[in-house]
């Protein structure tokens, strides 16, 4: 598989080709700005489903579901939603389902907001209490080595797995 350096900008397309060629073919998601050339490819891709959340938890069953199903699939959110997963998450630790979930960070590098530094700070701690492993990836170069790594123990392993795509990789937001 192509692990090549992507540029800054070119990384989320990236990202997107990798989980595709790694059978990744349902998307969910709270709308996200960190999320949205991802949103936007797999809204595009007739090949691929999308499902928009009302509250990020929602994915981990219907995950863990479409797993049973024989569909391998990615939860989309960002590092405030994963304060409502806490307890939903017990179902792949239990269950063994695999998850994989790519949390678009806030309350790190360049964060402007207050209101974003409390989840973001805790969102790691949070999922590695409930048994995820957890991958941060800062820079374009560690995008598609860190997917491809993700995916594998999600799905060969039966591990929740969380990449965790930091403000110094997604751009810090302006407040």
């Amino acid at each position: 598989m192509n692990n090549s350096p992507v540029g800054q900008d070119s990384w989320p397309d990236a990202l997107y080709d990798k989980l595709r060629s790694m059978d990744i073919s349902l998307f969910t998601y709270v709308p996200d700005a960190g999320h949205s050339v991802m949103i936007e490819r797999a809204l595009a891709d007739p090949a691929a489903t999308t499902v928009p959340l009302a509250t990020e938890e929602e994915g981990v069953s219907l995950l863990a579901g479409a797993h049973l199903g024989g569909t391998r699939g990615a939860l989309l959110m960002q590092s405030s939603g994963v304060g409502n997963c806490i307890n939903m998450l017990s179902l792949t630790n239990i269950g063994r389902f695999p998850l994989l979930s790519i949390v678009s960070m806030r309350g790190d590098y360049g964060e402007q907001n207050p209101w974003q530094f409390p989840m973001g700070q805790g969102a790691q701690p949070c999922l590695e209490a409930m048994g995820t492993i957890c991958q941060r990836i800062e820079t374009p170069d560690e995008v598609l080595p860190a997917a491809e790594a993700a995916v594998n123990m999600a799905y060969r392993s039966d591990q929740s797995v969380a990449l965790l795509l930091s403000q110094r990789l997604i751009g810090a937001k302006p407040f």
